[in-house]
């Protein structure tokens, strides 16, 4: 992890030295936000319906926050109630982010984004990719979905949603509540208000939001050999990888079911190749879900992955599920 981002992430969560020097950078980054936002407003900038209502799952902080988790759960959830869900993404970190293209569980992180072929993976739809969302959801819906789901979305305001989504994480919170690049707010904390869910990842909910955990069973190999359960590696030291928003919740989660756990950050999706993994040893290497989608599964039994899942009180998710149906029959009486 660069001497610059770990730098940050002390100034914006845990009250860092001289993180005053960037505090005339975010006041250019709020008055471009306000400009936008008018612009928006007074229609200068043109919004984009689609034709099938959008949910949006976003956040306000720069970083992981548990947004792909929650995609995955909501197309589960939709896809129960008789759906056909599709998912948007920028695909970002892909070579071919700014082109229009589908994804599936064999495409290659590096062109298409690690998060959209997680997302392929495991919420087994349609996805596509593109910096320009609003030809990506068209693309959706010549692919027949008939509700779109867009990952990470609540700042590209372009195309229209019916329903929002922000996941907070329960534990960073909203970090020292500056501003990017002083802090790690991408809008103020008052856009808040104007979603229709906020959902937070575990800690304490306040009023109005609903908590959610990511709860691991099991680790898997790479190479598809075996799983075995996180309790069977207990008092074993392993070698954690990760290249995600929030890496201390993977070594948390691991050091929770008793595994001695050796830390390797990298920044948010960072490259990462078999040649970084080489550590000297024979202990197991462990790395997040999102991260295995860049390396070749023809690999030795010493790497696994952890497989994470939501979940979430019923009456919570029930409540939410029957606003966001209303809001769907809502958009399909409204055509």
């Amino acid at each position: 992890m660069s001497a610059i981002y770990r730098w940050l992430q002390k100034v914006w969560y845990e009250d860092g030295s001289f993180g005053w020097v960037l505090l005339p950078l975010s006041g250019v980054y709020g008055l471009i936000l306000g400009i936008r936002s008018l612009l928006y407003r007074r229609g200068v900038i043109k919004t984009h319906k689609a034709h099938v209502p959008v949910i949006v799952v976003g956040n306000i902080t720069a970083g992981g926050t548990g947004k792909t988790p929650t995609v995955i759960w909501l197309v589960n959830e939709l896809r129960a109630k008789g759906y056909m869900p599709g998912i948007l993404s920028r695909g970002y970190g892909g070579s071919k982010s700014g082109t229009s293209m589908r994804v599936d569980a064999d495409s290659e992180a590096a062109v298409v984004g690690d998060e959209p072929v997680l997302l392929a993976r495991r919420g087994r739809c349609p996805v596509a990719v593109d910096s320009d969302r609003v030809r990506a959801a068209a693309m959706l819906v010549d692919d027949g979905v008939d509700v779109i789901i867009a990952d990470d979305g609540l700042q590209h305001r372009r195309l229209q949603r019916d329903y929002e989504i922000c996941v907070i994480d329960g534990t960073r919170g909203l970090g020292n509540g500056r501003l990017l690049p002083a802090g790690p707010l991408r809008e103020s904390p008052q856009r808040l208000a104007s979603v229709d869910q906020v959902l937070v990842n575990g800690g304490d909910a306040e009023p109005d939001a609903i908590r959610f955990d990511l709860v691991a069973t099991e680790a898997q190999r790479l190479n598809g050999s075996l799983a075995r359960s996180l309790q069977g590696f207990k008092d074993s030291t392993v070698h954690a990888v990760a290249a995600i928003g929030n890496p201390q919740r993977f070594f948390d989660l691991l050091r929770a079911n008793g595994i001695q756990v050796i830390e390797h950050s990298f920044p948010d999706h960072a490259a990462i190749a078999i040649s970084d993994l080489r550590f000297g040893d024979q202990f197991n290497i462990f790395l997040t879900e999102k991260d295995v989608v860049k390396l070749d599964r023809n690999i030795s039994d010493k790497y696994w992955f952890v497989p994470v899942d939501l979940i979430m009180d019923a009456e919570n998710s029930a409540a939410m599920m029957t606003q966001i149906v209303s809001r769907l029959r809502e958009y399909s009486g409204s055509r």
